[in-house]
């Protein structure tokens, strides 16, 4: 039986511009897309094509000039500032390649304070944010503090905390890009394990090529433009195509460079 997934995301006609000195700068160009429920979506796109701006928009953090994001049909922007935040602090877990922690808190107080500021009693909230380093392999750091620890074991905390609110979406912003390849691969399967066995949707910006055959859904974005590709077969074909230009790519500089040796 086909299950028919409903949308969470539906991104409509965005435009993102910005005034530098006397131009307008163009970042997003009539973006429009849907994320639906329990998929793995992937953006990747170079430096400077849009990634950011367009996962501020995403997130409820940085209104478009014009188009419309929902969330489950309603309108982010048109939300109170009141309910715009109980929607970013209950529906949505952040993840970033660079952790903030409160230096002066362990883990499991770190992990909690989201729990603690919505208003749960300090109790509900230690006992919640053990459960969720549970999941993630990290009840025994509980009582660590999150800069004393590697940065593998930081950002299975900061999945942690992310998903502490259990919340319908998780956005990741290049959550691999500090650590080594058997760490990304560990935080890759705990966004899998988000997906299939808690029924998160995924939004993950990467610069890594070797991750897109993990997508759903893709999303490719150049000079603020948007391309999407939903089919398995063709993100395969997309993947090896990617990743066979980048091996080209260092090739060819080995060759550069040992030619500039034999100089």
């Amino acid at each position: 039986m086909i299950e028919h997934k409903k949308v969470i995301i539906n991104v409509s006609n965005v435009n993102q511009s910005f005034e530098v000195g006397d131009e307008r700068l163009r970042v997003l160009k009539d973006v429009t897309f849907m994320f639906k429920e329990k998929t793995f979506n992937i953006i990747y796109g170079q430096s400077g094509s849009g990634k950011s701006t367009l996962l501020n928009v995403i997130a409820g953090l940085q209104k478009p000039s014009t188009g419309n994001v929902l969330f489950l049909g309603r309108s982010v922007y048109d939300l109170t500032p009141d309910q715009l935040a109980h929607l970013r602090a209950n529906e949505i877990g952040m993840v970033y390649q660079q952790n903030f922690w409160v230096k002066s808190l362990n883990v499991i107080e770190n992990v909690s304070m989201p729990l603690f500021f919505s208003g749960c009693s300090r109790h509900i909230s230690r006992q919640v944010a053990l459960e969720s380093l549970e999941k993630v392999g990290m009840a025994d750091y509980a009582d660590k503090y999150p800069t004393m620890m590697s940065g593998g074991e930081q950002q299975r905390v900061a999945m942690a905390r992310a998903l502490v609110n259990n919340p319908r979406f998780i956005i990741a912003d290049e959550p691999t890009g500090n650590l080594d390849s058997t760490n990304g691969d560990m935080i890759m399967s705990l966004l899998q394990q988000c997906k299939n066995d808690f029924g998160q949707t995924i939004v993950l910006v990467t610069h890594n090529m070797e991750y897109i055959p993990l997508a759903d859904h893709l999303l490719n974005i150049k000079d603020g433009a948007v391309v999407e590709t939903t089919d398995d077969t063709n993100i395969t074909k997309i993947a090896d195509s990617l990743i066979s230009d980048m091996k080209h790519r260092i090739d060819h500089l080995s060759k550069a460079k040992n030619h500039a040796r034999t100089k």
